[in-house]
Parts: C-alpha cells; sequence; structure tokens
C-alpha cells in the first residue's frame, strides 16, 4: 500500500507569519526521501495556506506524483488545467471550515463534476474524486468517468468506541469492494494517524493512504523524515 503525504500545514506555519519558512517544497523533498509515494497539496480558494506559487513549484520539484486536490471553483480549475498535476482530487470546500468536511456530494453536482473531471482528462490528469464511503456516491463517481476515488475515512478515525470503528471499517472495506467491481481505484484518507491507521491500511484494495495533519504533528518532534517512515512502518506491517 502507498503512502501520500499532504503538505497543507508545512504552508499553514509558513502563513502564520507571511514569511518564507517552513517550506512546503523542501518538505517534500524530505517526505520523498523518506518513501512518501506521493505529495499531496490542496490550493484553497482562500489561498490559506498552498499558495499558487507552492503548486508551480511543486510541479517542477516533486518526482513522485503530485496530487492537487481541488474544490470546483473556476479559478481553481484554471489553475489545474495550466499547471498539469500527475493527478487531482475533487473535494467539497467551504470557507469557514477548518479543514475539509465531509465528502463530494457527487449526486448532487453530477454534471459539474462531470464536466470538470472532462477538462482535467483531457490534459491527461488522473482524477479522483473525495466521496463517502456509500453505494449512490461510489456509483455516481464511476458514472462520470473518473480514474480513482479516495473514501472519506472521518467517519472511521472519530469513532468513540471500538464497536462503532469496527462497523465503519466494515462499511469502509465494502465500498472498497463495491467501487473496484466498478472498475475503479481506491485510496483512501482523513483523520488518519499513528494510532488508527493500521486497520484501514489491512483492508484489501485499497492502494494508497493520504495523510497529512498527523505526519506533520509528529514532525515537530522527531523530524520530518523519521515521522514519514514511522507511519510507512505502520502501513507496510499491517499489510
Amino acid at each position: 500500500m502507498k503512502l501520500g503525504v499532504n503538505i497543507d500545514h508545512v504552508a499553514t506555519v509558513r502563513q502564520s507569519r507571511g514569511g518564507d519558512e517552513p517550506d512546503p517544497i523542501m518538505a517534500a523533498k524530505i517526505c520523498e526521501g523518506a518513501g512518501a509515494d506521493s505529495i499531496v497539496c490542496h490550493l484553497r480558494e482562500d489561498r490559506r495556506h498552498i499558495l499558487d506559487a507552492d503548486v508551480k513549484m511543486l510541479k517542477k520539484s516533486v518526482t513522485t506524483r503530485l496530487n492537487l486536490e481541488m474544490a470546483l471553483s473556476p479559478d481553481i480549475l484554471d489553475v489545474a488545467l495550466r499547471l498539469k498535476p500527475d493527478q487531482c482530487t475533487i473535494v467539497p470546500e467551504r470557507r469557514q471550515e477548518i479543514t475539509t468536511e465531509g465528502g463530494l456530494d457527487v449526486v448532487r453536482y453530477f454534471k459539474k463534476i462531470t464536466r470538470a473531471a472532462d477538462l482535467l482528462r483531457q490534459k491527461g490528469i488522473c482524477v479522483s474524486l473525495f466521496i463517502a464511503p456509500e453505494k449512490p456516491q461510489i456509483t455516481r463517481a464511476a458514472e462520470a468517468g473518473v480514474d480513482m476515488i479516495e473514501l472519506h475515512t472521518g467517519c472511521y478515525a472519530n469513532s468513540r468506541t471500538r464497536s462503532a470503528a469496527q462497523k465503519q471499517l466494515k462499511t469502509l472495506s465494502d465500498m472498497t469492494h463495491f467501487a473496484r467491481d466498478l472498475g475503479l481505484t481506491v485510496n483512501a484518507g482523513h483523520g488518519l494517524n499513528y494510532a488508527n491507521t493500521a486497520p484501514v491500511a489491512r483492508i484489501n484494495g485499497i492502494e494508497e493512504l493520504n495523510i497529512g495533519h498527523s505526519i506533520i504533528s509528529r514532525a515537530i518532534t522527531t523530524g520530518l523524515q523519521q515521522a514519514v517512515k514511522e507511519m510507512l512502518a505502520i502501513i507496510r506491517t499491517a499489510t
């Protein structure tokens, strides 16, 4: 199983002072050097952390795979079509949210998503949708012609009891198999950390876990290279 490291919060720290440090481009290089399989960043409409210049530099410097998370915004879509990252993951976005809340509603916004996905794929960009592990959403994602989905693991990560977590794991497993039967590549992420990642990593059929906040948080005390290596060890031991 692969690991994609989200470097948004490196840029969050930088933007808190409005300077140049820490540098998300350097962070991406360290993550790759530690074994990360892809670099993830979210160019938000309000540019609260990752900036256009960051995406441009990451496109030039990332040697694994650059996964750009993006909302269905004409402005952000234009950036993606111009810079052509390896992958675009379409996510929901609200200005007041602290982090992405819930999955993209493919059922409701099917036509808009399909149009954007078509434009991205015409540029040779792999398209993923960040969605809840629900059959209607997965079915419409397949009908939209995207390459892959990323299952939202927030309900699992936020479970307060072992039985609730087990129920969510079963849902993630069942929906992974359902999606793969429809021909979709399946990734997963959101809220995963050093304590709860292993059970998700054991789910057969998930190809990549995308993790950011917990790795950047651990890096404050261990260093970024070590934080990535520790997460990779959890995933590899589980699988």
